[in-house]
């Protein structure tokens, strides 16, 4: 890692014309790299204006450096290895080791400059979604500047005048470069670190992919039919868990990228929609929910205090979100039996494995061959077995013990006495049925869909 810090650090010195004189520095702030796709612990301001720092799911905070009252940045676009999950790497572009890219972190009143230098094969630019910036510093290639070609570094800089929850992502070729991964969060902290303050405040991209099975780099031309949905570049088993102590005030923020809407549901608790890219929701336009729809290019911050400590799901509600990509193009088989062509087939083709005539359940238990480099469709386990998801999917963990500041994984949860469901002894009483049709269990009618692009 710090050989590939200093090659990146003596390669960025290739400034765009005129760009030197007018920020008046002598050399870049240090590009600084990280590889891990793990959380980070959140990072604490060292310098300029206080605030409570984030904490980026799978992700982590770009460090800076002051220069004259100036907080300086350093982006890099470059190729990067992303694990999706433990098992499944894929080839994507993003900034400074990872995609997403790191969370950039200021407060209301600041001044920014952030050096972009270009490690693509093509030009690139970044676009700051959401902000309120001059007309030349909003990325837009063609319109709003020059492309940044290869091995070239642009200069962006304004003031950040107000606070809200925004993001980054390039605004040249940008159906492949989004489709290859390159994004990242912007928060700008209020200038009042007591306004809208939580105890933990919790950041997160929604992305998505079109992987084959087998291959590691995505199909840049896909517009909706996507098969691997991912939060910051992680599917399920891969997303950490969000951790809370009860009571606590928790905010968690989310921004959309992908081709299409994601309704995000949360157990246990209630929450307000309390922020969006275009500014803060009074309380008085606020209502309790448990789940919220973020549409394509938003970003939402909801808010809410647990009180029943637990293992909580997160999720996106859309079915198909929540699984892996071996689910796209297999045909419904409930109620066909295979029994008896088992014996045939394998004649023909050896280990095929009847399922799906009861359902696909048993695929969160099955070990069976996949491709390289590929996740099952349903995959992940806990305390009493399969979880059968994969997705968008992780685990709000709640605990009446967990100390204030620490976001380390407490482990599953362990249920009181008399807290979980179980299963009945006694006899089962009789069923009294109205009169109706009634269910042939050996039959089933099927209709073969054109194509899979409904549950987007």
């Amino acid at each position: 890692m710090s050989d590939r810090r200093q090659f990146l650090r003596a390669g960025a010195g290739i400034l765009g014309a005129g760009l030197v004189s007018r920020v008046g520095a002598a050399s870049l702030p240090e590009a600084v790299i990280q590889s891990s796709a793990a959380t980070q612990a959140p990072l604490h301001p060292g310098s300029g204006r206080p605030y409570q720092p984030v904490v980026t799911l799978n992700g982590w905070t770009l460090p800076w450096r002051m220069k004259n009252g100036v907080k300086e940045f350093h982006l890099i676009a470059e190729p990067v290895v992303r694990e999706i999950a433990p098992g499944m790497k894929a080839n994507l572009w993003g900034y400074n080791g990872q995609s997403p890219g790191p969370t950039i972190e200021c407060v209301e009143g600041d001044r920014v400059r952030i050096f972009v230098t270009n490690r693509l094969p093509e030009h690139t630019t970044v676009h700051w979604h959401g902000l309120l910036l001059p007309n030349g510093m909003d990325g837009v290639a063609g319109l709003n500047q020059p492309a940044i070609k290869p091995g070239k570094t642009f200069v962006y800089e304004f003031d950040m005048v107000k606070s809200g929850t925004f993001m980054y992502h390039p605004h040249a070729d940008e159906m492949v470069q989004m489709a290859m991964g390159m994004m990242g969060f912007i928060v700008v902290h209020p200038r009042n670190p007591d306004f809208m303050r939580v105890d933990r405040d919790y950041v997160f991209l929604i992305n998505a992919y079109d992987i084959e099975p087998g291959a590691a780099t995505p199909k840049v031309n896909t517009m909706t039919d996507f098969n691997l949905w991912t939060w910051n570049s992680r599917a399920f088993p891969g997303i950490d868990p969000l951790v809370a102590r009860t009571g606590e005030r928790v905010r968690i923020r989310f921004g959309n990228l992908t081709m299409t809407n994601h309704p995000i549901h949360l157990h246990g608790t209630q929450f307000e929609v309390t922020g969006t890219d275009g500014g803060w929701v009074p309380k008085s336009a606020r209502w309790p929910e448990v789940t919220t729809d973020i549409g394509v290019g938003q970003m939402r911050a909801i808010e809410f205090r647990p009180m029943l400590p637990g293992d909580w799901a997160f999720h996106c509600h859309k079915s198909h979100h929540t699984m892996n990509a071996m689910g796209h193009d297999v045909p419904t088989m409930i109620g066909v039996e295979q029994q008896d062509l088992l014996g045939k087939i394998n004649k023909l083709a050896p280990g095929y494995m009847a399922m799906g005539d009861k359902g696909m359940a048993d695929m969160g238990e099955m070990s069976m061959p996949l491709p390289d480099n590929t996740l099952p469709m349903m995959t992940g386990s806990a305390q009493f077995g399969p979880v059968e998801m994969g997705g968008m999917f992780t685990v709000f963990k709640v605990r009446d013990t967990q100390r204030a500041g620490d976001y380390s994984d407490p482990g599953p949860y362990q249920y009181p006495p008399g807290s979980m469901a179980y299963e009945w002894m006694g006899d089962a009483p009789e069923v009294t049925r109205a009169a109706g049709p009634k269910a042939d269990e050996n039959t089933v009618q099927v209709v073969k869909p054109h194509d899979h692009s409904a549950h987007h």
